[in-house]
């Protein structure tokens, strides 16, 4: 076979994502850049990072600029004799790192020399002084300085390490980083660049890179192209770190990094390498590695062809500071963000802010992270991993962020179609995800599909929710609300209200225009199935119209089990008592990856379906949930949406999808550090958005929570798709519980202003979404009743008393 017929079946292989051996790199280090070469790289990209071109908001730590190496192109190590000091001290890092908080960083980028107390005394006596025997102890010291006194989290070049070093540092970073920069050993040559450099040594720094990876600690590394090495070295630098890569799966990024000569140092002569021969390394690493390993190329040493960069195969611009230089490369400075984000979208591509750890870990955090790291991460990310586009909290933020993304290109039409004739999990999550113009056209679209069906007309119900309990037997990690019957909590004392207060709240909810009462409690270890059927006879008693609906499924388990009845029995027995409808709560995220972890002892997803299929059955119609913001991601949401579309599509008994965004602030999992501060403001518009269009023509009705939400993001939402606002509640006390500021009430008079303004017609509707003629008017004037004081006394239930 040719040579050249050889380098293309080669080619052909890796475009394939198939495995190639050592020595089919010669026959790839033959091939020339090509058109097909960049475009197979880019296709490659965008099926691992779809759109996305990721950046670190990083400040930049110099810890010392003294070294044991002489590498003859750097300008980063200087001598004793040119440095005020051999090391920043503690107090020095903490500044620089707070400075860096202050102005949107997240990540603190430590660089420094290797061992440099290894060949200066002046390195040695300060470490002494300070109470430190080496430079990565000190390291150690300061990266926990970081941690402690503020929110960014340090990533750490610190050079060859040894075991006992790397289970030191591991706990006080989220990542580390160690460039190979080239495994050819003729560059220790002498004459050569690393020549009198003894951690270039490639099998000093490839033995940290595997014992790393035995540590499971996060890791970059990448080449340095230009210095002396050929296509084929850089090639097998590649090949050995992707080898590394499949048996730990710790190389988070693969740093492409060409050379750049500078005055003052040996290599200042030296031809640099051209934009072409870098564009045909980006496109043969991402060819050769494993896809979920990130491509780096520093945009400030190739500020003049970004464009060019952003379609060769890269996914990541690396740490680019708002506060300090480039140490390594004080020449070059840092491209402005915008300019980076208004080129990405050229190629319809959007530059988003990432962590010090890259988003594919999240899902591992226990083998790749510490607790402490875990948590601090998760405050700062969203569902896709990448760090929060706002500052919104479901439940809590008055204000909603302003989005000034203007619609004039976009590609996500395509996909919008698609959803709409055949949705997949691919093609919902792509929706999901969308930012920028994708993000205002997806809105707009979905606000103009609500139109075609309900025209100007929001409805509301007027209804009361009653707690009865919140002791419960389940431990949801995301719950605040339940309560254990022993001890006082933060949102106040267990209760089980009498079945005379339930009658009551019943009697005045109705006398303040209430045409339903909304029933949900904790799973106490004393209810049985007759608990829920007296209930309904209570409320009975005292009305034969007011709507009940009531009992999550899990409730419905738990009741059908004691009585040791079928589900269908259950349900009908319920039904003959009175109960009308069902709430479709309980369902947080319809995916047991989830579940497992948020509510382990709770319903599974076939389960939960397995309850909604049989109400349906019996002629009982539910509503439809699901809760996000926590530890999901939009591949579980779309999972749970496509569940929800596929059973309507069987049953049509789902009146209502209503996303309840995760109020996280006294949440126990939130609050141990194992979950996020819930949705960002952009994936919950998304989320009814997305709604709308999926469900259109199967489950029409869209509903926005105001207690999740607040007025302003519910005004937002009345632009963004949804035909309903949900009930009054009289008194909501579940968002509440979980450390909302809204909740209580809906009044009508503030909704109406906002209706108004948006020239937007208000409806009043029973639960079923049938229209209701009362004048709202009336129905405010009835709000102005005031409400007398809950009684939330603890009665056994054993011991109600039943009317």
């Amino acid at each position: 076979m040719k040579i050249q017929e050889q380098s293309n079946f080669s080619l052909e292989k890796i475009i394939s994502n198939e495995d190639i051996s050592f020595s089919e790199l010669r026959d790839l280090s033959n091939i020339c850049l090509s058109d097909f070469l960049i475009k197979s790289s880019y296709n490659k990209k965008k099926i691992f990072y779809k759109n996305n071109i990721t950046y670190s908001p990083k400040v930049f730590i110099p810890l010392t600029f003294l070294c044991r190496d002489v590498c003859h192109y750097c300008t980063f190590a200087k001598t004793p004799k040119k440095v005020v000091s051999p090391y920043l001290s503690i107090e020095e890092v903490v500044s620089i790192a707070k400075e860096g908080e202050t102005n949107g960083c997240y990540e603190a980028l430590f660089t420094l020399g290797d061992k440099p107390e290894l060949r200066y005394k002046a390195a040695r006596d300060w470490l002494k002084s300070n109470g430190f025997k080496t430079t990565n102890e000190y390291l150690g010291a300061c990266a926990k300085a970081v941690l402690e006194k503020t929110s960014l989290i340090p990533h750490l070049n610190s050079g060859c390490l040894t075991a006992d070093e790397i289970k030191q540092l591991k706990p006080l970073c989220g990542s580390m980083g160690l460039m190979v920069e080239s495994l050819s050993t003729k560059l220790t040559e002498k004459g050569q660049p690393h020549h009198g450099s003894p951690d270039k040594d490639p099998i000093f720094r490839m033995k940290t890179l595997e014992e790393t990876g035995r540590q499971k600690v996060p890791f970059t590394t990448g080449i340095l192209i230009g210095i002396g090495e050929n296509r084929l070295d850089r090639l097998e630098s590649i090949y050995e770190i992707g080898k590394l890569h499949k048996k730990y799966n710790h190389i988070q990024e693969v740093i492409i990094q060409n050379f750049k000569p500078k005055p003052n140092t040996l290599m200042a002569n030296a031809i640099e390498p051209s934009f072409d021969e870098l564009i045909w390394t980006i496109a043969m690493a991402r060819l050769i590695l494993p896809g979920d390993i990130s491509i780096q190329v520093p945009p400030n040493l190739n500020s003049k062809n970004i464009e060019s960069l952003t379609v060769s195969g890269l996914n990541d611009f690396g740490g680019i500071s708002p506060v300090t230089k480039d140490y390594v490369n004080p020449e070059a400075p840092w491209p402005e963000i915008k300019r980076l984000s208004d080129i990405a979208l050229i190629s319809n591509q959007s530059l988003r802010a990432r962590s010090t750890l890259y988003p594919k870990y999240f899902s591992k955090l226990d083998l790749f992270s510490t607790p402490q790291i875990a948590s601090k991460l998760l405050r700062i990310t969203d569902s896709q991993s990448l760090i929060r586009s706002d500052d919104w909290k479901s439940g809590v933020s008055q204000n909603i962020p302003l989005y000034n993304d203007h619609v004039f290109k976009t590609n996500i039409k395509k996909s919008i179609h698609d959803v709409e004739k055949n949705p997949s999990l691919e093609n919902i999550q792509e929706l999901l995800e969308a930012s920028n113009r994708d993000f205002q056209y997806i809105v707009n679209y979905a606000n103009e599909k609500k139109f075609e069906i309900f025209g100007n007309d929001i409805s509301f119900v007027v209804n009361r929710n009653i707690n009865y309990t919140n002791i419960c037997s389940y431990k949801c990690n995301f719950c605040a609300f339940s309560k254990g019957r022993g001890h006082d909590d933060l949102r106040g004392k267990p209760y089980n209200i009498s079945h005379d207060e339930i009658a009551r709240r019943t009697i005045e909810a109705i006398e303040r225009g209430a045409t339903e009462v909304c029933l949900q409690g904790g799973i106490h270890p004393k209810y049985t199935g007759q608990t829920y059927l007296d209930i309904l006879k209570t409320i009975r008693s005292v009305s034969n119209s007011v709507h009940i609906h009531a009992f999550s499924p899990l409730e419905i388990d738990h009741g059908r089990k004691t009585l040791n009845i079928s589900l269908k029995e259950f349900l009908q027995d319920l039904k003959n008592a009175g109960l009308n409808s069902l709430p479709g709560t309980a369902a947080e995220i319809l995916h047991d990856e989830i579940r497992s972890k948020i509510c382990p002892d709770k319903l599974t997803s076939d389960q939960w379906i397995e309850i909604i299929k049989v109400a349906h059955e019996i002629g009982l119609p539910t509503t439809s949930t699901m809760m996000f913001g926590h530890i999901e991601n939009m591949s579980h949401i779309s999972h749970h949406l496509l569940i929800l579309h596929n059973l309507q599509l069987n049953t049509n008994g789902l009146t209502e999808f209503v996303p309840l965004p995760f109020v996280a602030d006294e949440a126990p999992i939130f609050r141990r550090g194992l979950a996020r501060p819930g949705p960002t403001f952009k994936e919950s518009i998304l989320v009814h958005s997305v709604a709308r269009i999926l469900f259109s023509g199967n489950l029409n009705n869209i509903q926005g929570s105001w207690v999740k939400m607040g007025l302003a993001g519910l005004k937002y939402l009345l632009t963004a798709g949804i035909n309903d606002i949900g009930g009054v509640l009289m008194n909501e006390s579940i968002t509440r519980s979980a450390g909302a500021s809204f909740g209580q009430e809906l009044y009508l008079d503030e909704v109406l202003k906002i209706i108004d303004e948006l020239g937007l017609n208000l409806i009043q509707r029973n639960t079923l979404y049938q229209p209701l003629q009362n004048d709202i008017n009336e129905l405010i004037k009835c709000q102005n009743i005031p409400l007398l004081p809950i009684n939330n006394e603890y009665h056994q239930p054993k011991k109600m008393n039943i009317l």
